[in-house]
């Protein structure tokens, strides 16, 4: 299938609407990839849930405390007065409590405010039993940074801490010389700068993340005619994976034994990457990699990079045989989570030929 093949009418429209999860387009999206999964043989559940954007600001309000610690740090690193053990509790109290708060935000623990609604389509052929979901997540979002942006971000971050635990270490030794204890404050403040660019943002078309994943989704559907094949299509997936968590939690049943293969950002350069968690998704990669290479797109298989997250974790968490498949370089990252996420330099033609493999194997 050439690159250049038109994409069907309903699709196009998906393409085109910001799905910000919980947003009017994201039902608008929704029900259009409903329609279609129905027009093709499907019968689609939906599975509605609630969240909280609110989770986003995990990693900001991470480090603003990070940056304040540091600035709390410094009289008790640099001042021999102070109790040599005093920098180091500190640092592990308030280490302590941002890392409880984080999680407890990123959880959507307390939330109150803000709560919006969204769901996941479950698409089956009949009453089978599925033995293989194929997924992707119908939303998008944009930030302050982009996913590369964001990998900074984290990077800063663990060096930051890395930074100020040495030093705390070291002042059971003695009080310090202020150019490192500079050096190491005035980093951690950048990272935590670097992390608070990580709010939402305007909105994306997120053509790369997730449209391609989509159109792969769906041209599986299309092709396959395998009743124990099965489409999954997760929202909120951008809010901490809130789709597939709540899939996994309420229904395990349904993922529990299957093969589980996650498509997330299919450019048209880039390795061919798929990513597992456990044993069983590397023997799952390890299937599918020779039916997915080709001349144009070498095939890795690795484990999930820090700072990345996915949909195929919390289903492999619930018993799934899960991998997840992308294809990206740093220039893909550059785009994802921003407006420049566009479909104007994108022909999808690695998202239809893997959609078209996929689709056509049995489970």
């Amino acid at each position: 299938m050439s690159g250049a093949e038109p994409i069907p009418a309903a699709l196009e429209r998906v393409l085109s609407l910001p799905r910000e999860a919980g947003s009017a387009e994201a039902a608008e999206a929704r029900e259009l990839l409903r329609n279609s999964l129905v027009a093709l043989g499907y019968d689609v559940e939906t599975l509605r849930f609630a969240f909280s954007p609110g989770t986003l600001n995990a990693f900001p309000l991470a480090g603003a405390g990070l940056g304040w610690l540091a600035i709390l740090q410094i009289p008790l690193l640099l001042m021999p007065a102070l109790p040599a053990w005093g920098a180091l509790l500190v640092w592990i109290v308030g280490l302590g409590g941002i890392l409880a708060l984080s999680v407890g935000t990123a959880l959507g623990w307390g939330a109150r405010s803000d709560v919006r609604e969204d769901a996941t389509l479950i698409a089956r052929r009949g009453p089978a039993p599925v033995r293989r979901w194929i997924v992707a997540h119908t939303d998008t979002k944009a930030q302050g940074h982009s996913m590369a942006g964001r990998l900074v971000a984290i990077w800063a971050v663990l060096a930051a801490v890395a930074a100020l635990t040495l030093l705390a270490a070291l002042r059971l030794g003695g009080a310090l010389h202020p150019a490192p204890v500079a050096t190491a404050a005035l980093g951690t403040l950048l990272a935590g700068f670097l992390a608070g660019r990580g709010k939402l943002r305007g909105r994306t078309t997120g053509a790369r993340d997730n449209g391609s994943g989509l159109v792969a989704a769906l041209a599986a559907a299309e092709a396959s005619t395998d009743p124990a094949t099965g489409i999954l299509l997760t929202g909120a997936e951008e809010f901490g994976l809130v789709g597939a968590r709540i899939l996994a939690q309420t229904r395990p049943e349904l993922i529990r034994g299957t093969d589980v293969v996650n498509l997330d950002t299919l450019d048209d350069r880039g390795t061919l990457s798929l990513v597992s968690h456990d044993a069983q998704g590397r023997k799952l990669a390890g299937r599918l990699a020779p039916l997915l290479a080709s001349p144009g797109a070498a095939v890795r298989e690795r484990r999930l990079p820090v700072g990345i997250f996915v949909d195929s974790y919390p289903l492999a968490r619930a018993g799934g045989r899960a991998v997840t498949i992308g294809r990206l370089d740093w220039a893909t990252l550059r785009l994802i989570h921003t407006p420049r996420d566009s479909r104007d330099t994108l022909s999808f033609a690695t998202a239809l030929r893997i959609g078209r493999v996929l689709g056509s194997t049995t489970a």
